[in-house]
């Protein structure tokens, strides 16, 4: 199986329409933006816990640390949320029944259970298939999350460090030129 597709914009859009017209919808909506604003891994997304991204006062968190046990390779990394995730991971929130939740799985399954890695990976999969959108995958968010900031000129070693990556080669796999970065790119000259 080759890359996961970068997503566009209308993608996006079709999947969160999707989305809004089925169930359970503010929490997948919530766990596909984290994939495309914050570049989290479906591993990451499923090993967050309520106090790893709301703070003590209820407000969602500028910036987060994901411990070395939930993110792959085993070190430790800081995830910064912009103010558009925040907005919506506080809708989710918002949506929670309990609130004695702070060691509770950020996402749950309809059996109240956190979701696993592969759950989750499956989960999305069936979301982009069911909204239309061939080719893209449990990573299609994160590698989105990186083309995008990439073509809005962000150095690749920054969007290491936004990705977790302690070689700038893995990074940049994730980045897709497209055509119009290259149509600026020699107008540049």
């Amino acid at each position: 199986m080759g890359q996961a597709k970068t997503l566009t914009e209308r993608e996006l859009k079709r999947v969160l329409e999707y989305i809004a017209a089925h169930r359970h919808s503010a929490r997948n909506r919530a766990m596909v933006l984290l994939t495309y604003y914050a570049g989290l891994r479906v591993s990451e997304v499923a090993a967050l816990k309520y106090s790893d991204v709301v703070a003590a006062d209820s407000t969602i968190k500028a910036e987060f640390q994901l411990a070395p046990e939930q993110v792959k390779g085993g070190h430790a990394r800081t995830v910064f949320v912009s103010e558009k995730l925040r907005k919506e991971l506080a809708a989710y929130v918002k949506t929670l029944k309990r609130r004695d939740q702070e060691q509770l799985a950020l996402f749950r399954t309809q059996k109240r259970d956190g979701f696993s890695s592969n759950t989750l990976c499956q989960h999305f999969h069936w979301l982009y298939k069911r909204a239309g959108v061939e080719g893209a995958s449990s990573h299609s968010g994160r590698r989105s999350f990186l083309t995008n900031l990439a073509s809005k000129g962000v150095g690749v070693r920054v969007l290491a460090a936004l990705a977790g990556h302690r070689n700038i080669a893995t990074t940049m796999v994730y980045i897709d030129a497209g055509d119009d970065q290259k149509r600026r790119a020699v107008d540049l000259i």
